[in-house]
């Protein structure tokens, strides 16, 4: 069934959903009332954050089109690869506590991954660096097996039975085994499982009550709806949330596995912004926030401007530990923040930029199945915008 957005969407404010003593930007709300206007999207939640204050909070539009429905602040999503910052982060914890390095072999951990070769036929000897900043060239596990698989254990042979795809460090290649290869070690070096892990070192004491692998009844009830855009008639259309993510019968994956609210994520951010700490907890040392948030990857180029349409600006990125980070601003989504900028967007339009130089992080929840990079949407692009533009108390370049 197809949905068009009527023009009474844009009408949906503070007012309706109980945010009118949000602190809200000038702009940000119009910025994204025209996306939905524009059926880019059906509606979105935007959140600005320092390290101890919220500056903005702000819903438009509906999480679902057909009830009407609006979007509030406790309306979850599915944020897909913004998992993997928070793998990254979990590895690093347990660095911290002496447990591990990111420079040790996987295979210390997986010993499965003592035999892996690489394509010329040496041994591979991949590092958990190179798994988690996608230099590492592993397979991918697929096919009825990988949607058969109850546990990361499950997935280990799997990603070894797949060719390797180059040799370890030659390039950056964005690889989902290697994030979830992460989760499986952090089950082993921790004794729990990997949903177990976050929810008690990292999700209760950040106070993140609504963020999970695995959403209840009660957070099934406030899910938002996914909508494609439909090419030919410019309406969005809803689609049916991924079967690979969610169940209790699926492993955690922390590649993109988890559910989340803009509140809870931005407590995420505002740890990191905090150089690791949040409200007189530590959860990771200097050092380890400086593995996160800075290029470990050389002189490679990475991330998702390499081509052609997106103005081949590999150059312009480098990879931390289960991170993008910003090497050098560019035209777009990047023009507006600083060099060494850092974070992740999800393959649903879900994004949080984290600008230490500023002292802000910018998060973005919106559910769009069909961007054609959901890294360099225009929805990114505006919400970014208008928040630098109200911050700096002036207009960026258009």
């Amino acid at each position: 069934m197809k949905h068009a957005l009527p023009a009474a969407t844009v009408i949906f404010a503070a007012a309706l959903t109980g945010l009118a003593d949000a602190p809200q930007l000038p702009g940000i709300g119009a910025a994204m009332q025209e996306m939905v206007a524009k059926n880019e999207i059906a509606g979105a939640i935007t959140m600005v954050v320092t390290k101890d204050k919220t500056l903005h909070l702000e819903n438009t539009g509906y999480a679902d089109v057909a009830s009407r429905r609006p979007m509030t602040p406790d309306t979850l999503f599915w944020i897909a690869s913004m998992t993997k910052p928070v793998t990254g982060v979990a590895i690093l914890m347990l660095q911290d506590e002496g447990k591990l390095n990111v420079a040790d072999p996987v295979a210390k951990y997986l010993p499965e991954f003592a035999g892996l070769k690489t394509p010329s036929g040496k041994p591979a000897n991949l590092t958990i660096a190179q798994i988690l900043t996608h230099t590492s060239g592993l397979g991918e596990a697929g096919g009825e097996a990988a949607r058969q698989a109850k546990t990361l254990a499950d997935l280990v042979p799997l990603w070894l039975a797949a060719p390797m795809q180059f040799e370890p460090g030659a390039k950056w290649q964005y690889c989902q085994s290697g994030i979830n290869a992460a989760g499986r070690i952090v089950e082993v070096v921790s004794g729990l499982t990997f949903d177990v892990f976050l929810q008690k070192r990292l999700f209760d004491p950040l106070g993140m009550s609504n963020t999970t692998f695995y959403p209840t009844a009660e957070q099934r009830a406030r899910l938002v709806t996914a909508y494609a855009k439909n090419r030919e008639t410019g309406q969005l259309e809803p689609v049916p949330p991924r079967p690979d993510f969610g169940p209790r019968d699926r492993p955690p994956q922390g590649n993109g596995g988890l559910y989340s609210t803009a509140t809870d994520y931005a407590r995420f951010c505002q740890m990191l912004l905090n150089g690791g700490s949040l409200e007189g907890r530590r959860y990771l040392s200097a050092a380890a926030l400086k593995l996160l948030s800075t290029p470990q990857t050389g002189d490679l180029p990475t991330g998702f401007f390499q081509s052609d349409a997106y103005g081949n600006r590999g150059l312009n990125y480098g990879w931390g530990i289960g991170t993008c980070v910003l090497r050098a601003p560019h035209a777009g989504v990047a023009e507006m923040l600083s060099p060494g900028s850092y974070g992740h967007g999800g393959a649903w339009g879900t994004q949080a930029w984290i600008d230490p130089v500023k002292g802000v992080a910018y998060v973005l929840m919106v559910q769009r199945s069909n961007f054609p990079n959901s890294d360099a949407s225009d929805v990114r692009r505006e919400f970014q915008k208008a928040a630098v533009a109200s911050l700096s108390g002036g207009m960026t370049k258009p």
